[in-house]
């Protein structure tokens, strides 16, 4: 494993912020929202699995009366089918308020992803219309490129969604 030596100082603050901005998230989130993360996190595991495995199949053998000392409760397992019932519906409740949460966590990455690219587009796009102003003033033939003038040209986010809108709309050739 590369020690954080190897990194320069920019990506350990960089670092350092996004585990500070989780710890805050996580430590904001209602109780109810930690809860559900909680047992989100309990049902993904092996221990869950084995509980179940423990619990289910003491419930099966006890009422297919093969443990003598024990009389069936559930011979036609209708308690434990709904008790099955019941738990798979709060479980799917649990994950998709985690899933929600999660969903709005990447929601906001993604958004910071798209400010950071516009930001870094920009930047470049002046720093190409500077290297083709130097280039024009030492005289270099590259400065007059077609390509060259089209890359000192600012993207515009809302032409580029709608372009990609169109392509979508579009049918596929040949369907």
């Amino acid at each position: 494993m590369t020690g954080n030596g190897s990194l320069n100082t920019s990506l350990r603050r960089n670092i350092e912020a996004l585990r500070r901005r989780r710890r805050e998230e996580e430590e904001s989130a209602r109780f109810e929202e930690r809860l559900a993360s909680l047992i989100t996190r309990f049902t993904g595991s092996m221990g869950f699995v084995y509980a179940h495995l423990t619990l289910y199949g003491f419930w099966i053998v006890a009422n297919l009366g093969l443990l003598p000392s024990l009389q069936p409760w559930d011979p036609t397992f209708v308690i434990l089918a709904m008790v099955a019932s019941v738990e798979a519906i709060f479980l799917s409740t649990f994950i998709l308020i985690t899933q929600n949460r999660m969903a709005a966590a990447a929601d906001r990455r993604a958004e910071l992803d798209v400010q950071i690219s516009l930001l870094a587009e920009a930047e470049i796009t002046k720093l190409v219309e500077l290297v083709s102003e130097i280039a024009r003033r030492l005289d270099l033939p590259a400065a007059e490129q077609q390509e060259l003038e089209e890359m000192k040209q600012q993207v515009v986010p809302e032409a580029v969604l709608d372009a990609i809108e169109e392509e979508e709309a579009e049918p596929a050739e040949g369907y």
